[in-house]
């Protein structure tokens, strides 16, 4: 495929590596500033666009694209949620493309599964308090992390007591605490605690690298080139 990265921070030259060892073609690299480029972008030149730059600016960038017709693959976080619900409803209104993930890493999304079924088992155990932890690098800018969002939201669906999630320790009785460290260059670590008088459970997921993150963004252009409709995760790993 023809693939165009916008976006080229550490994550985009990572997926600009996977892609070329796949034997794929780079054919358009743009930089969150480079909007001349991004504004031109072709379907003669692109068959599919992967884009990790910041919330700000990635919905205009989805636009340019399917303008075009061009599906896109994005991991950019921290949009507004009801920006980026009228853009699902937009998306499959007129038949675009569109994968987005808050983490493609596939251990982190087989974290994502385990969360569920652990928060569902602990539901009834009302003696245990839960919190969620995430650790990035100190240039991340959003926080919390689109993880740990999407974490807090599945121990909330399955966890009668918890109804919304607050970025701070300690929290109320009714909220899940989300504690954000930026340290280093780490790569992201999420830990989810349930903890009582007795005893504490502890799931938790490391990436060592962002090589799982860019293999993960390859795999959903693959998956999502020549379809329509809105994808996540969910659908690539089935």
């Amino acid at each position: 495929m023809k693939i165009g990265i916008i976006g080229y921070g550490k994550m985009g030259k990572e997926i600009e590596k996977i892609a070329i060892e796949r034997h794929h073609n780079i054919t358009l690299i743009a930089d969150k500033d480079d909007i001349n480029k991004i504004k031109n972008i072709s379907k003669t030149n692109v068959d599919v666009v992967i884009e990790f730059t910041n919330a700000k600016g990635a919905i205009e960038n989805y636009n340019y694209c399917f303008d075009k017709n061009i599906p896109v693959v994005s991991g950019t976080t921290g949009i507004n949620k009801n920006e980026f619900d009228n853009l699902v409803t937009q998306i499959n209104k007129k038949n675009k493309s569109f994968f987005w993930a808050s983490n493609f890493s596939v251990g982190v999304n087989i974290t994502f599964k385990i969360n569920e079924i652990l928060a569902k088992m602990m539901n009834p155990q009302t003696d245990y308090d839960i919190s969620v932890e995430e650790i990035h690098h100190i240039h991340k800018l959003d926080s919390p992390s689109g993880t740990a969002i999407t974490i807090a939201n599945g121990i909330i669906d399955n966890i009668d007591r918890k109804i919304s999630w607050k970025n701070d320790y300690p929290a109320k009785e009714d909220e899940l605490s989300i504690i954000s460290k930026r340290e280093g260059e780490v790569s992201g670590t999420h830990i989810i605690e349930y903890k009582s008088e007795i005893d504490k459970i502890t799931l938790k997921h490391e990436a060592f690298g962002r090589k799982g993150f860019a293999l993960g963004a390859v795999l959903a252009a693959e998956f999502v080139f020549g379809k329509t409709g809105v994808f996540s995760m969910n659908d690539l790993l089935k």
